[in-house]
């Protein structure tokens, strides 16, 4: 479309939106409103804030002579004209105006106290499920999540949170660690974060961001990584885990999709390997990577989103991103016919940043803050009768106990178990309460529902309804506009006094969700925008998602691959579970025999 088209088209869907509501109207309505808005989006909310005066990567990466058709460990050479796009060490980019990106005074910044929006508004009082996901769907955010982002917190100073009297935190004042600034700030702008990993979609939570991790995790063998009887990376991997950072963070759930792709990995090499014998270690290792990290991003794409925002529209819409709006059979039938993304999808079009260099943005880090799906309480069962075999709280699945809990129960068993388990609703007072007393690897004991809600003050994004008016939406005039529910709406009231003032998490948990959805409508806003950026500015998923570069064979196996095809290639045990079941993500079926309660 023309830009003045493009722009009468924008001024429409968001003239219907506001008035009507995207999701209220009919599929063939809704998905040219969403095609504005996303156009809207595209036009007025990405921001640049550079990358920084930085001119290097953090550490060269040993051999960027591959770099045309393979990922740098470092994320460079994704985009050959500006090879420091994305890297590691590039800052965070905004989703709203510059000098709407700067944080509140350390005073107000500390209003409400984030323990007390906790306490009074996020902890969980009984758990509620969602009951039309399965378990591995909130695993599996959190698998993504460590590809995509991380900020490093700075150890030599913390926030002070103040507490109530009647609060049992045993440290008075609370103290926070502070995000790590960008070590090489501008002088103007507002305050800037960078990325602890490449920003990406590059399996970098499998594969590491060092080069001694890729090493270490290597077989060096036909391209293969190491996996020892238990399904994870050997024990000899501890020495490059830090439990103090993200890897604290590992859990069972992430250890079986961790296991998942590691042997998605392995089982791409034997093919390449058995179709291209001439192919090197390295050869095969590069492009069993490139190939790994599109299935996870179809995955991400074509299973996990239309399964926690179940909407029509967006069911749609998601297939849209990856197979056009000709649709997955033309698409298989006869391939690309054109490099259009709405018509045949963003793989195998043209990259396009829309202006901006690409990377992610804080705003997008704010909105996956989706720690309610995680249970306190985990019951394992069997895959051959569906007895329980074993019940545990979550602080006895942490990193710590993932090996334990291996040796106990099977990894089909544990599949199973998460297949029949359902998630929790991100809502208010869903919280896991292990989380909001969570005694870290590391020995530091953090409220981490306390963390969220400062994380989002501290990095500048905006609060709820300042939120809703950058990204064009209209703002609540009351609490009662909020949330339907009266309790909730007194109990923001109480906490906060003046609807301005709610925590852009907080809001999002509280408002009404579209039917289908798992999380809000505000939070969908920018997930418009970025699900398709992060294909649509990679060359990997756009104009090199081709043979010549991922091999046929590659090429065929990501087209060829879902998450149901991932779970039953490693584990076809699972196929009496999956039996009947659209979506991997959704509950799956209980076998035949016994019960267990």
């Amino acid at each position: 479309m023309t830009g003045k088209l493009t722009k009468l088209v924008s001024d429409f869907a968001e003239k219907v939106d506001r008035s009507f509501g995207w999701s209220r109207l009919p599929t063939v309505a809704a998905i040219p409103v969403l095609i504005g808005l996303r156009d809207r989006l595209r036009a007025k909310n990405l921001y640049d804030v550079g990358r920084g005066p930085l001119d290097r990567p953090p550490f060269e990466d040993p051999d960027t002579s591959r770099h045309l058709g393979a990922r740098m460990i470092n994320g460079t050479y994704n985009d050959l004209d500006d090879p420091l796009m994305g890297s590691l060490g590039s800052r965070f980019g905004r989703n709203v105006p510059l000098e709407h990106a700067y944080p509140e005074d350390e005073k107000r910044l500390l209003e409400p106290s984030p323990r007390l929006v906790s306490r009074r508004l996020l902890t969980r009082e009984q758990f509620q499920p969602a009951t039309t996901l399965n378990l591995l769907a909130g695993a599996w955010i959190q698998f993504e999540v460590h590809d995509w982002l991380s900020h490093d917190p700075e150890q030599e100073h913390a926030w002070e949170i103040p507490l109530e009297e009647s609060d049992p935190w045993p440290e008075r004042p609370m103290r926070i660690l502070r995000t790590k600034p960008d070590p090489s700030p501008s002088e103007t702008g507002p305050p800037t974060f960078v990325t602890d990993d490449t920003h990406w979609w590059d399996g970098s939570q499998v594969y590491g961001g060092t080069p001694g991790f890729v090493d270490a995790l290597r077989s060096h063998e036909r391209g293969r990584l190491r996996i020892d009887d238990l399904g994870l990376p050997p024990e000899d991997m501890q020495r490059f885990v830090d439990l103090s950072g993200v890897a604290g963070n590992f859990w069972v759930g992430l250890a079986l999709l961790h296991s998942l792709f590691m042997r998605e990995h392995n089982a791409i090499c034997e093919r390449l390997a058995a179709e291209y014998p001439h192919l090197s270690d390295q050869q095969l290792f590069d492009k069993a990577r490139l190939v790994n990290a599109a299935v996870m991003a179809k995955v991400h794409t074509v299973d996990w989103t239309p399964a926690i925002i179940a909407h029509p529209t967006t069911v749609l819409a998601l297939r849209t991103n990856w197979y056009g709006l000709l649709g997955q059979r033309l698409h298989e039938l006869v391939g690309k016919v054109t490099s259009d993304e709405v018509l045949h999808g963003i793989p195998g079009s043209q990259t396009n940043h829309h202006g901006v260099p690409y990377s992610l943005t804080e705003e997008f880090v704010a909105v996956y803050r989706m720690h309610p799906l995680i249970p306190d309480e985990f019951v394992f069962r069997s895959l051959h009768d569906d007895r329980v075999l074993a019940e545990h709280p979550l602080p006895a699945v942490g990193v710590l106990h993932v090996r334990d809990r291996l040796s106990e129960v099977s990894m089909a068993d544990l599949f199973y178990s998460f297949g029949r388990s359902h998630p929790g609703a991100i809502t208010l007072h869903n919280y896991p309460k292990y989380l909001q007393h969570f005694d870290r690897a590391d020995g530091e004991l953090i409220d981490l529902a306390s963390i969220d809600v400062l994380r989002v003050r501290e990095r500048g994004v905006p609060r709820y309804n300042e939120f809703r008016r950058l990204f064009h939406l209209n703002p609540v005039r009351s609490f009662e506009e909020l949330t339907p529910n009266p309790v909730w709406a007194e109990e923001l009231r109480r906490v906060y006094g003046d609807v301005e003032r709610v925590d852009l998490m907080v809001g999002m948990y509280a408002e009404p969700k579209p039917k289908g959805f798992g999380f809000s409508d505000t939070a969908f806003r920018v997930f418009i925008l970025m699900a398709s950026r992060r294909l649509e500015s990679d060359r990997f998923f756009t104009r090199d998602f081709r043979p010549e570069v991922y091999t046929q064979a590659g090429f065929d196996w990501v087209n060829d691959t879902t998450m149901r095809t991932v779970l039953l290639r490693h584990f076809p045990e699972l196929e009496p579970a999956l039996e009947g079941v659209d979506n991997p993500f959704a509950p799956w079926t209980a076998v035949a025999g016994g019960g267990g309660g």
